[in-house]
């Protein structure tokens, strides 16, 4: 079961935000298994579950499988994880047994940098990594889950800074500075195969794995987002623009949204 919406487009205001979440969860599956990533990620996978993939499988880092969080998790160490988890592992079982033998299908991921070739960064922005401009949250598990899974989908805000020719810093590997590292390093995952942002879609090229314009959210124009893209971002012919939430997706991830931390049931 694919996430493309049965039901009518809604005629409601919705934000930039809502409409990347709601792309974001359209592109996960049901059934699939799916390694989540706190933040943006955790949200887009949490409403898929709850509108158009209810048997999607989510994985945090800190050792929950199938977990059916009520409210949307704070960190991976989050307590709702393990209460609705139909199993609680030891992180190295996730990662040796289920990560890197290829049991996950998507990783899903963030990010304060991404290239042109889909590598992230999450450790240091500036050239000194001694003595960096700012010095970030660093990798947790994202290496490995950028590596491993079948195929790894990026969900982040569109702007010049986030978008950068080159990462300062490869923490997650998407295709190598080249755009021909996976091949070469032998990694097992496909890699990065979709950047959702506030203002559309990436996809690698099939040819050169640099991200290429695939899709627009509603609204957004071409020019715009070659504006906050860094690099001279290539558009595909054939260009898509997706479809407005529809009241329900807008509704769940509203309820979703406000239940952040309180222990609520949505």
């Amino acid at each position: 079961m694919t996430g493309e919406p049965s039901e009518t487009p809604t005629t409601s205001e919705f934000t930039s935000d809502e409409m990347m979440t709601v792309a974001a969860s359209r592109s996960l599956n049901d059934e699939s298994v799916c390694f989540v990533g706190i933040g943006l990620p955790s949200t887009a996978a949490n409403l898929a579950r709850r509108t158009h993939a209810p048997e999607l499988v989510l994985i945090y880092e800190s050792g929950t499988l199938g977990t059916k969080p009520q409210r949307l998790p704070l960190s991976i160490g989050d307590g709702v994880l393990a209460e609705t988890a139909d199993s609680v592992v030891g992180v190295p079982e996730i990662f040796n047994y289920w990560l890197q033998p290829g049991r996950v299908d998507i990783g899903f991921l963030g990010g304060a940098q991404v290239d042109r070739y889909g590598n992230i960064n999450t450790t240091v922005i500036g050239d000194d990594y001694e003595d960096p401009k700012v010095r970030l949250p660093g990798a947790g598990g994202a290496p490995e889950i950028a590596t491993s899974c079948g195929e790894v989908l990026i969900v982040m805000r569109h702007s010049p800074r986030a978008f950068v020719p080159e990462v300062d810093f490869i923490t997650s590997v998407g295709y190598g500075r080249d755009g021909s590292a996976r091949t070469q390093l032998g990694l097992p995952g496909r890699g990065p195969v979709k950047v959702i942002t506030d203002l559309g879609v990436l996809q690698p090229d099939e040819g050169t794995n640099e991200l290429t314009l695939t899709g627009l959210a509603p609204g957004v124009e071409v020019e715009q987002v070659r504006a906050a893209t860094g690099w001279p971002l290539r558009v595909a012919e054939e260009l898509g623009v997706q479809q407005v939430p529809t009241d329900r997706e807008l509704r769940i991830l509203r309820e979703l949204k406000a239940t952040v931390g309180n222990g609520e049931s949505s």
